[in-house]
């Protein structure tokens, strides 16, 4: 059924868009997550991206056109769909009207719920909302506040560290002003859209608005924040083995930038200080290498790996609890519902090592080059899916979708989690090219600088944990992908070759197939393949 498109409300203050660009065209294939537009607004010209699948049937606005926000900006259905309906604005287009509106309900509900409240709001007063940082994200945490109640606030000023589902991310002001409130505390966490701060000419008393713009944000929270951030900040401790040293410590030693200042958020600092880090031994991951809050909890020292665990007394129990971060929640929602809905069954294979050790011998001794054993699995794996497209398939309610091209998620593990970031057209690609693309975006991943399209459209996934010393394991399937490869160690062991025992290198690999698509017999031979391109690279090179 087709679905009506209205123009997106892409700032709290937005009240028309005008579409700058149009990146798809009627009859162009839509996918989820596909940019379709590029949108201005009031503060900037950004890039509005589906949330649905289908054909672009219709183009509402046309470039260098303007319309009101909720205004029919395009529609998404079949291919040859009949929308004439919905252009006339009949029962069709109330029943897709509807769909849309339950899709976007946050955003138009909240219109409606803020209507009276927006018409009592003093001058000048301006409130701000939980944004929607990525496509998937429908709760955010706020993991730092850089600026405090009664702070001066410039536009374009950095008012909070989010941390959404994919990332934390850096959130700024579109209006300047003083900040009167603050909804939500370090660490707390909140809904698309839900309060998250008033801005607002100083000495304003916001405390009406705070209240009816939320039940459950009761006007006292107006005097809280002081008292609760001291609270607070010594709540990350307990995520750390080692405890907490008393805050009378001597204060960590201040790194001098070239700019004469310290790159470190106001809470990073803080949880320093409490566990006696010196800021100069951490490498910061935040925007512009800046320190936060995460790298002062996953700081370990150069003699971490000898230290002791911490130290508990004889029959004393204990425990430390950490809240789940936001990435943690998205990869156990989504891991859940792979396994629960997609009915698993796994194929083992041990593959002869030999040939491609040597292989990766000779092909690094080119200058220059460093290539491995991954990247070669990788590799083989694009190829060989080239032959087995139904390996390289998407289940769908009504269809079966069969990949022509290959793109392949490498997972990565990272200190919240594991991230799949994206190999595209990894069978056009050369070994050394998929080896400098695997490593940029495995970089990438662990300083949490992947873009949303880095991780998105993957076909196939592989994930290795031979560097670990796993010998052999089985993975949960990267849905919409119909399967997965889980690479174990490459073991020295005695094996059998033309009747001898002689010492060998083999290596064992397992696929985990979705049997909604890949049957039993269609998984082997895709391994068959696959062997052929590991157990012979060269072959790789034709």
């Amino acid at each position: 059924m087709a679905i009506v498109v209205n123009m997106p409300r892409l700032s709290d203050t937005m009240e028309e868009g005008t579409v700058a660009a149009w990146l798809k065209k009627v009859g162009d294939k839509i996918e989820e997550g596909d940019i379709l537009a590029e949108i201005e607004t009031d503060k900037a010209t950004m890039e509005f991206e589906s949330f649905n699948e289908g054909t672009l049937l219709h183009i509402g606005v046309q470039e260098g056109e303007t319309t009101k926000v909720d205004e029919l900006l395009a529609i998404i259905g079949d291919e040859g769909e009949d929308i004439s309906a919905l252009l006339s604005g009949g029962d069709a287009s109330a029943e897709a009207t509807e769909e849309k509106t339950e899709e976007a309900a946050p955003v138009v509900e909240e219109t409606k719920d803020e209507a009276p409240a927006s018409a009592e709001l003093p001058e000048g007063v301006i409130v701000v909302t939980m944004p929607r940082l990525s496509d998937t994200m429908e709760e955010g945490t706020v993991a730092t506040w850089l600026k405090k109640v009664g702070d001066s606030v410039e536009e374009g000023d950095i008012l909070a560290e989010i941390e959404t589902d994919k990332a934390t991310m850096e959130f700024e002001s579109f209006q300047s002003g003083t900040l009167l409130y603050v909804g939500l505390q370090e660490g707390d966490s909140a809904k698309v859209d839900e309060l998250l701060a008033i801005i607002g000419p100083a000495g304003t008393d916001v405390s009406g608005v705070a209240s009816s713009f939320s039940s459950a944000v009761p006007a006292a929270k107006v005097d809280a924040p002081k008292t609760e951030a001291k609270k607070e900040a010594p709540k990350s401790a307990p995520a750390s083995a080692t405890p907490s040293k008393p805050k009378t410590s001597a204060p960590a030693p201040t790194p001098v930038t070239a700019d004469g200042r310290v790159h470190v958020s106001p809470l990073a600092k803080k949880l320093a200080e409490d566990k006696g880090i010196n800021l100069t031994k951490i490498q910061g991951s935040g925007e512009n290498g800046r320190i936060v809050k995460r790298d002062i909890e996953n700081y370990e020292p150069a003699t971490s790996a000898a230290a002791a665990g911490k130290f508990v007394p004889s029959g004393q129990e204990d425990f430390d609890e950490v809240d789940n971060s936001q990435m943690r929640k998205a990869i156990a929602k989504a891991l859940t519902n792979s396994k629960f809905s997609a009915p698993h069954y796994y194929l083992s294979v041990e593959f002869d090592m030999e040939n491609a050790m040597s292989f990766r011998t000779q092909f690094n001794s080119i200058p220059d080059t460093k290539i491995s054993y991954n990247d070669i699995v990788v590799k083989a794996c694009a190829l060989a899916l080239k032959q087995h497209p139904q390996v390289n398939s998407q289940w769908f309610a009504d269809k079966m979708r069969l990949n022509n091209h290959v793109h392949i998620g490498v997972a990565v593990a990272v200190p919240d989690g594991l991230v799949v970031p994206v190999v595209k057209f990894a069978n056009e690609q050369s070994l050394p090219q998929i080896g400098a693309a695997v490593r940029e975006l495995a970089g990438k991943a662990k300083n949490k600088k992947l873009t949303p399209d880095e991780m998105q459209g993957s076909t196939f996934t592989v994930s290795n944990l031979g560097m670990f010393g796993i010998d052999t394991f089985t993975s949960i399937i990267n849905q919409p992908n119909s399967a997965i490869l889980s690479v174990g160690n490459i073991v020295e062991k005695p094996v059998v070759k033309n009747g001898q025992i002689v010492v060998g290198h083999t290596m064992k690999l397992s696929l985990a197939c979705d049997h909604r698509t890949v049957d039993g017999a269609t998984g082997a031979l895709f391994l068959q393949t696959l062997k052929g391109y590991i157990e012979n690279p060269v072959t790789m090179l034709v």
